[in-house]
């Protein structure tokens, strides 16, 4: 975080659905791609992928929860991290 930067919780638009819209956005671009090429090779490596973005996700919400003041209060308000209704 950079605090000169100003930064600050969102929470309008895809940020009040989902804390992390363009890493699910991104997850499901892991798998539609392969899906849309008819490549099973590419279908086979994107749960790797999916893994490592969660993984990811929650290293960075531990993160912001530390540094972003009101960022507890959002992700207690924005129930999903990734994908609305799944996680």
């Amino acid at each position: 975080m950079q605090a000169e930067r100003g930064h600050h919780v969102i929470s309008t638009g895809p940020y009040a659905i989902v804390r992390h819209p363009m890493y699910g956005s991104i997850m499901l671009f892991f798998f539609g791609v392969p899906l849309l090429l008819g490549s099973w090779w590419g279908l086979l490596i994107a749960p790797a992928f999916a893994v490592l973005f969660a993984i990811r996700t929650g290293i960075e919400e531990r993160a912001l929860v530390a540094d972003l003041p009101d960022y507890a209060d959002y992700a207690a308000r924005v129930r999903y991290r990734l994908l609305p209704g799944i996680w």
